[in-house]
C-alpha cells in the first residue's frame, strides 16, 4: 500500500519562524504538493485566513508533554471540509483516504449510508449528509481492516502531525478542544 508523505509539525509558524510554547494555540493548514499532503503551522499574528490553495485549514494547540498520549480532537466542520475538497479526485490513494473519512463521518452520524451502487468502475456508497441532506458518492476501494487502520493513523498524522521531538510511531495529537476524530 502507498504511504501517504505528509510533513510532521515543526512546532514553530511557517511565516516568523518562531517556535510555538506548550499550550499554545495557533493555525494550521493543509496543502497538496508533488511529494504528498504538507502541514504548515501559522502563529495568530501570522494567520492571515485560510490560504487560497490550501485543501483544508483548522485552529490546534500545541499540546502539552503530559497531554501528548490524549486522542486527537478535530471540529466536525474540518472533517467534512476535506470529504468534500476531495470529492472530485481521481487518484487511488484520493479515494481511500476519502473512503476512511467518510467511515469516520459515518460514526460521528455526520453522514448516513443510503445505499451501494455496483457499476463497471467499481462499488460506490451513496452517503446523505446529515449537515445539509446532500447525497454524495464515496468509491468503495475494498480495504482491509489493517488498511482502514493505517489509513486511520495517517489522517490523524495529516490532522494533528507529530513534534520533532517523540519517539517514532507516537504522534503527537492536537487538542482542538471540540470532538474527536478518531472511530
Amino acid at each position: 500500500m502507498t504511504e501517504y508523505e505528509v510533513s510532521r509539525a515543526t512546532g514553530r509558524c511557517q511565516v516568523t519562524g518562531r517556535e510555538f510554547n506548550e499550550g499554545e494555540a495557533f493555525f494550521t493548514a493543509i496543502f497538496e504538493t508533488p511529494q504528498g499532503f504538507e502541514r504548515r503551522d501559522f502563529a495568530p499574528e501570522a494567520w492571515q485566513g485560510p490560504p487560497v490553495d490550501c485543501l483544508c485549514h483548522f485552529q490546534t494547540r500545541l499540546p502539552k508533554k503530559e497531554e501528548a498520549r490524549k486522542k486527537l480532537f478535530v471540529d466536525d466542520d474540518v472533517l467534512l471540509n476535506f470529504f468534500l475538497r476531495l470529492a472530485d479526485s481521481q487518484e487511488a490513494i484520493k479515494l481511500r483516504f476519502r473512503f476512511v473519512l467518510s467511515l469516520i463521518l459515518l460514526r460521528k452520524r455526520l453522514l448516513k449510508y443510503e445505499r451501494t451502487i455496483r457499476e463497471e468502475a467499481g462499488e460506490f456508497w451513496e452517503m446523505r449528509m446529515m449537515k445539509d441532506k446532500t447525497l454524495h458518492r464515496v468509491f468503495n476501494p475494498a480495504l482491509d481492516e489493517a488498511e482502514i487502520h493505517e489509513l486511520t493513523g495517517e489522517l490523524s498524522s495529516i490532522l494533528a502531525g507529530q513534534l520533532p521531538d517523540e519517539q517514532a510511531g507516537e504522534p503527537a495529537t492536537s487538542a482542538d478542544e471540540s470532538t474527536e476524530a478518531a472511530p
